[in-house]
């Protein structure tokens, strides 16, 4: 599957599309006042410990505290706890055993600030680079990409791995990413040589961090979009990375020119009048991956709802009345939803619980068919995915790491008519909380010789239209006048009812 990497840049924002096949498959959005956090190493203070969350709170400097779990951290010795007394028979695997209040300790950053929470923490440190991954504390551990499914290919990085970490004699273990799939040793080297000089820059910025008794530092900042984006996307079936801005177009050649020679001519500036992202269609795809509603080809259509605790998505046979029966137009609309599916949830980097709601389907083959091409659909997903089956109402049960916020929760906010209902009250609905209005204060006002409801236009017009009888019967109970004053900032479901 041929890819190019589109790189839009200004002054205050970074893009980046990845474009599979001639389609927009991910986009990345990083704001100067919302750089990612995550692979950034910090020097933090234990601020709180959760014994019966089995957890910490961390400060590194951010607004939120982070968020660091037990099963986040290294396996070590228990520690003791300064000018205090030691649990008894505490089990060592249990946190208060591993951290006390006061301790700082070196966390690296794997989930960014979502919401109202902070950003989560692990003590497990990891440093990337175009083809390894360094592990400083995972003595002689060798592992391979998973996705890198050639067995003959395996052994061998996991042969010449090892034989680099005993030539070298170095602590720690290595990854082989999936673009170190037949890559030289000589190439694997120098990404050692690279890590383990990045790492002994760690461990003395650490280290001068703890003798200035900083309570939090920055010891290391993963690279910017754009460097991160040809890092970890570019590959053998990269043909173009195509950059919009010249000072980006020329790092990203001294990058590649020192660690990625193989993909530096492919790497272009863009001086075109039109924008970049305009000409190649990814402002059209940013904009409908905004949507609840996502059009299948035959007429039918997905709805797609997220929330802070799942998203939902819904499929539905629209306009599409198939051919044969109800049973085929059904697997049939099932089938493409399976690969819109996919598509979207990539994409929108939807994360976390996501339901997904196929329309029901009798046939068990059908059912199966349908998972089936789900799975295929997602496997190209650089995210890790784990699927339930089909129940027998179409439900499949889904989940995908989440690391960063979708597109929806980057670039959106709620809206200030609804506050994130996504509905608001009908027409009809606040006439009657307007008349309910009227006639509390009628009762309260033994001297009001008037009334003022003050609504928007559409609003007043449709009070006028349908609801003066209702308004006459309270001037006459109350011997008082109405009298409407529109107001143009006002939405439908704003109106202030005041007497005098």
């Amino acid at each position: 599957m041929a890819n190019e990497i589109l790189i839009n840049h200004c002054s205050l924002e970074s893009r980046v599309a990845l474009i599979i096949d001639d389609v927009v498959s991910e986009i990345f959005i990083e704001r100067c006042q919302d750089v990612s956090l995550v692979g950034n190493i910090y020097l933090g203070t234990v601020v709180r410990v959760l014994p019966g969350m089995q957890a910490a709170f961390v400060e590194i400097g951010r607004e939120r505290t982070a968020f660091l779990h037990i099963d986040d951290m290294q396996k070590a010795a228990p520690m003791d706890k300064p000018n205090q007394p030691k649990p008894k028979a505490s089990p060592d695997d249990l946190i208060e055993r591993r951290l006390y209040q006061g301790e700082r300790i070196l966390v690296q950053v794997i989930k960014d600030e979502l919401g109202t929470k902070g950003a989560r923490l692990t003590t497990n440190i990891s440093l990337p680079s175009r083809y390894l991954v360094y592990l400083p504390d995972d003595d002689n551990y060798v592992g391979i990409s998973t996705r890198l499914s050639d067995q003959k290919e395996r052994n061998r990085l996991r042969g010449e791995l090892t034989t680099l970490i005993q030539a070298l004699n170095f602590k720690g273990g290595l990854i082989a990413r999936t673009a170190a799939e037949h890559i030289a040793q000589a190439k694997l080297e120098e990404d050692v040589y690279y890590l383990l000089q990045l790492w002994h820059t760690i461990v003395a910025r650490t280290s001068s961090a703890k003798l200035r008794k900083a309570k939090h530092e920055l010891v290391y900042q993963e690279p910017s979009l754009p460097l991160r984006c040809i890092r970890d996307l570019a590959n053998e079936l990269t043909t173009t990375i195509v950059v919009d801005d010249e000072m980006v177009y020329g790092e990203l050649r001294a990058f590649a020119d020192e660690f990625m020679p193989a993909i530096a001519d492919k790497i272009h500036h863009y001086t075109d009048d039109a924008p970049l992202f305009h000409a190649r269609g990814v402002e059209s795809a940013l904009n409908d991956a905004l949507m609840k509603r996502v059009d299948l080809p035959s007429g039918g259509y997905l709805i797609i709802e997220q929330t802070e605790a799942m998203t939902t998505i819904d499929v539905n046979t629209g306009s599409y009345i198939g051919k044969r029966s109800l049973e085929e137009t059904v697997y049939e609309t099932n089938l493409e939803a399976a690969q819109s599916i996919a598509h979207q949830v990539r994409l929108r980097n939807l994360g976390g619980i996501i339901i997904l709601d196929f329309i029901d389907m009798d046939k068990s083959s059908h059912r199966d068919a349908v998972l089936e091409a789900l799975q295929s659909a997602l496997e190209n997903d650089p995210a890790r995915i784990k699927i339930t089956g089909v129940s027998e109402l179409g439900l499949v049960e889904m989940t995908r790491k989440r690391t960063r916020e979708s597109l929806p929760q980057q670039l959106c906010e709620p809206c200030p008519v609804c506050a994130g209902r996504g509905v608001i009250k009908s027409k009809e609905t606040i006439a009657f909380d307007v008349i309910r209005r009227l006639l509390q204060l009628s009762s309260q006002a033994n001297r009001a010789n008037n009334f003022t409801i003050i609504a928007s236009q559409a609003m007043t017009d449709y009070l006028q239209d349908n609801h003066m009888n209702t308004m006459n019967d309270i001037i006459k109970l109350t011997n008082t006048t109405i009298q409407f004053k529109i107001s143009q900032h006002y939405h439908q479901e704003q109106y202030e009812v005041i007497f005098d």
